[in-house]
């Protein structure tokens, strides 16, 4: 019998407060099921990373809502800032989150992998930043840990995904910044993000780098250009299931897996019908 993997689940976009003073709000409702799909299914994660948007609106409430929601977790629970959070709130509700010169930015050491959780945080603008304070806490973890397999996790994706009224501009000056700060360090297997509100997977700077859907509703799919001043009737924000993934991590890569929580049929359970089946694909491996 093999070891254990190591699993990272990431939870993102919750925007819990939308429905300011209701504590069954549907945001909440939609977490509720995911952190139940999570703490009672079969793949028990080594943290739970929470990639930022965890409030709608900052208030220390919210934040309070949504430590009480998590506290049941039977593993460490990571938070991070986006552009709906406030920093403040978020490290007085969790109070053992790592902070460097009042960004939101930590690393955490797991077996085999180090996980550095990045602040993209502008208090009052939608899109990212990385200031050259925070690009230098980055490039210092970078050059101490030369060696050690690393995975960057961000709430806004450095890259425009297509969906452009969420997309940040590929040339602000943040996206080169962060560019330049992790360029040179093979040791960045992998990046992590949200905001995106759904399920997207690119190479950005030769680095693998997977957008995580949302506790909260959805975004629209929809790839035609947008334009500010013509409404056109496409739709924006939807009632698909709610998602979180669960990244792998086998030594050499991370595996990202996506899971929808809800209503759904199982058709198939691993039982003596499906042995052979699993018999001869294992069967097909080298030993």
């Amino acid at each position: 019998m093999g070891k254990a993997p190591l699993l990272i689940a990431q939870i993102t976009d919750v925007h819990i407060g939308f429905d300011p003073g209701n504590p069954d709000e549907y945001n909440m409702l939609r977490l509720r099921a995911v952190l139940e799909r999570i703490n009672k299914g079969p793949n028990r994660p080594a943290v739970l990373l929470m990639t930022g948007d965890l409030t709608e609106f900052g208030d220390p409430e919210s934040y309070e809502r949504l430590a009480e929601a998590v506290a049941p977790c039977n593993f460490p629970v990571l938070p991070m800032v986006g552009n709906h959070d406030m920093r403040q709130p978020l490290l007085a509700a969790f109070p053992g989150t790592g902070s460097h010169d009042g960004f939101v930015q930590y690393a955490v050491d797991l077996p085999g992998l180090r996980l550095l959780a990045l602040d993209t945080l502008d208090e009052g603008r939608h899109g990212g930043e990385f200031c050259d304070v925070r690009a230098g806490w980055l490039s210092d973890q970078l050059a101490a840990h030369p060696d050690v397999p690393t995975v960057i996790a961000l709430h806004h994706p450095p890259f425009e995904s297509g969906i452009a009224w969420l997309d940040s501009d590929a040339r602000e000056p943040w996206i080169a910044r962060l560019a330049q700060t992790i360029a040179g360090h093979p040791q960045v297997k992998a990046m992590i993000s949200g905001h995106l509100h759904r399920t997207i997977s690119t190479i950005w700077e030769g680095v693998p780098l997977t957008v995580s859907s949302s506790t909260a509703p959805l975004v629209g799919l929809d790839l035609n250009p947008v334009d500010p001043e013509r409404p056109d009737g496409r739709d924006m924000i939807t009632d698909e299931l709610p998602s979180y993934a669960l990244h792998l991590w086998d030594g050499q890569r991370l595996i990202s897996h996506m899971e929808a929580v809800g209503s759904h049929t199982v058709f198939a359970s691993y039982d003596e019908g499906l042995q052979e089946i699993v018999r001869l694909i294992d069967g097909e491996r080298p030993r």
